[in-house]
């Protein structure tokens, strides 16, 4: 029997799934919530469709019946700081009353609280998984034109021996 989900918990959901962190996946997020990936894409799809759909009816901070929002990634580092200092001194439960209502969830803030503790960005996060799939593109190349070369020697190699069993064709010749 196939399990039915309230619309809160779809548009819930969608939120999350739109507004999740810098490196979390579609899959986590599904595997936290107990749904099928397929059935998030489903209600992301319908969400989209609904937005696009529903301009005209609703006004700019409405679409859908979801609140439309910046997303944390569009957040400055200056606000990011004021959200974490403003979330420090507050339990659980009205940290993530907070970010309700500022359209974030609570691991947003502890990870942006992580960030500025370790000195690292989203950016060079992201910076540094460029860089590690340039090098590893770089060592794929070096790789290749390590065999290259071999082969190259090898048959320099079985040319000399060639040459010194059967003699060069300019030895023949003359």
């Amino acid at each position: 029997m196939r399990k039915r989900y309230s619309q809160s918990f779809k548009r819930q959901a969608v939120e999350k799934a739109l507004s999740r962190a810098e490196g979390t996946t579609l899959a986590e997020i599904t595997e936290s919530l107990g749904i099928g990936q397929s059935t998030l894409n489903k209600w992301m799809v319908k969400f989209r469709n609904q937005q696009s759909g529903s301009h005209s009816e609703h006004d700019s901070a409405s679409i859908g019946g979801v609140r439309k929002e910046k997303r944390p990634q569009d957040w400055s580092q200056e606000e990011r700081l004021d959200m974490v200092i403003a979330c420090a001194s507050l339990d659980e439960a009205a940290m993530n009353h907070l970010c309700r209502e500022r359209g974030l969830y609570a691991h947003h803030v502890t990870q942006w609280k992580q960030d500025f503790i370790s000195g690292s960005t989203a950016n060079e996060r992201t910076d540094s998984k460029g860089l590690k799939g340039e090098v590893r593109e770089l060592k794929k190349e070096v790789n290749r034109k390590d065999r290259a070369l071999a082969e190259t020697a090898a048959l320099l190699v079985l040319q000399k021996k060639v040459s010194a069993i059967w003699g060069n064709d300019e030895d023949n010749s003359r």
